[in-house]
This record gives C-alpha cells, structure tokens and sequence, in this order.
C-alpha cells in the first residue's frame, strides 16, 4: 500500500485527514485530574502537619472530617469516602499517564539516550516524573489501601502508632520526596502546557516557574519531615499503649 493510501485509524469513513478529538480529551483528562491530585496533596499535607501545633490540634482535625462537631459523633465512613475518591482519581491519573510512558525496554533506552544527549532541563524533569510516579503507584496504593480498611485510626495517638510500631515510617518517607517531586513538576509543566502565568518571554516564564515549583517543592518537604518527624516522636512515646486511642483532657469520658 502506497503512503497516500494510508490513514489514521481514528479516521471515520468520509472524514479522511480529520484526526480523533480522544487524544485531546484524554489529554485534557489527565491533566484535570493530576491538577486535582496535586492540589489535595498541599492540603493533605497541611492538615496532617496540624500535629506541629500539638496531639489536640491534630485530633481536631480528624475529628473535624468525620463529622464529629456536625453530628456530634464519629463518621469514619466519611473518610472512607473522601479515600475512595481520592483513590479513584489516582487510578484514573496512573491509567492515562500510562499513554506517555516509554512502551517497551528499548523505548525506554532510546529515551535515556536522547536525554542525555540534549541535556534539557524540562526532558529530565519529565524523566524524573516518571520515576517518581511508578514508585508512587506502589506507594500511594499502599497508603490509600491503608486509609480505606481503616478510617477510624486517623489521630495523635493512632497515627502515631502506624508510623513507628506498624514501621510504616519508611514508606512515608520515600513517598514524601516521591510525591513532592512528581506533583510538583506535574504543576509545573500544566503551567507551561496551558500557558499560566505566560509572559512576553518564554524563557523568562520557564525560568520563574521552575524556582517557583522548586521552593514550593523544598517548603513541603521540609514540612514534610518534620511532621513525621513529629509522628515518629509520639509513636515511640506511645509504644508501650499502642492501639490506646487519643482523647483530649477537655472530653468528657464516659464512665466503663
């Protein structure tokens, strides 16, 4: 078959050089939900360092998304909830972002060999992305996984517990920089891929978005450890009563 004869598979009958609108929807698709992975990330990671300011605040917190101070009792399920739709966006994410990864050993190679040879900033930061994003697909799914069977052990105490006694504090740490890295550069190449913050000069606007996405990126890892730091810290203080949940001093506990 000669090259004139050939068309793009997505082509409908009688609609020779239109090429398929689903590239672009997947696209636009992918980039939603990575949008909304990496904007719940922040907040996550804000909520959860509430144990900084101290074992009350953080209860407060988690009591807050059960529901405790609207139906004056916990809801778990409704963590459950928000992990399962969290879970779902992910799965989504990871599906779509599948399309981009090299297909095969020797794509990937080629890969490699093209990004060392051009020595892109942007190239390497995609690469990097990848890499961070396979081992989050591992990761997050564990922790997710996690979150799901047990929406109830979310507290000062609790946490505490799963950090250091279940030793989960490895995987949390590795997930930390993966996360940090892969929902930061994502946020950055969205920016540029959309035309946020566009300027007159690309380059200048490639340049403030990368120290941008950097600091942001150094903030919440640094907020990052020292959370869990702070998670370690009362998981090892807790050890010897570990399952005993947390109760603040101005609850009033009922009499066994």
């Amino acid at each position: 078959m000669s090259s004139s004869a050939r068309f793009d598979s997505a082509s409908a009958p009688g609609m020779a050089g239109r090429s398929s609108p689903w590239p672009a929807r997947l696209d636009l698709l992918q980039s939603g939900t990575g949008l909304l992975l990496a904007l719940f990330m922040w907040v996550h990671m804000l909520f959860v360092s509430s144990i900084l300011l101290g074992n009350d605040a953080m209860w407060v917190v988690a009591r807050f998304f059960e529901g405790y101070f609207i139906v004056g009792r916990r809801v778990p399920a409704l963590v459950a909830l928000t992990v399962a739709t969290v879970a779902a966006l992910f799965i989504g994410h990871a599906a779509l972002a599948l399309r981009k990864f090299p297909s095969d050993y020797h794509a990937f190679r080629t890969f490699r060999s093209h990004m060392k040879g051009f020595r892109h900033e942007d190239t390497s930061l995609w690469y990097w992305q990848v890499v961070s994003g396979f081992a989050l697909f591992f990761l997050a799914s564990l922790h997710l996984g996690t979150m799901l069977t047990r929406p109830g052990r979310i507290g000062p105490f609790e946490s505490g517990d799963r950090v250091w006694s279940d030793v989960m504090w490895p995987v949390y740490l590795v997930m930390l920089f993966a996360v940090e890295l892969h929902g930061g550069v994502g946020l950055y190449r969205l920016a540029l891929k959309w035309g946020w913050f566009a300027g007159p000069d690309p380059n200048v606007t490639r340049r403030r978005l990368r120290a941008v996405k950097w600091t942001l990126t150094v903030f919440f890892v640094v907020l990052g450890l020292a959370t869990l730091a702070a998670y370690v810290r009362v998981g090892i203080g807790h050890a010897d009563h570990y399952g005993v949940p947390y109760t603040p001093s101005w609850i009033e506990v009922p009499a066994p």
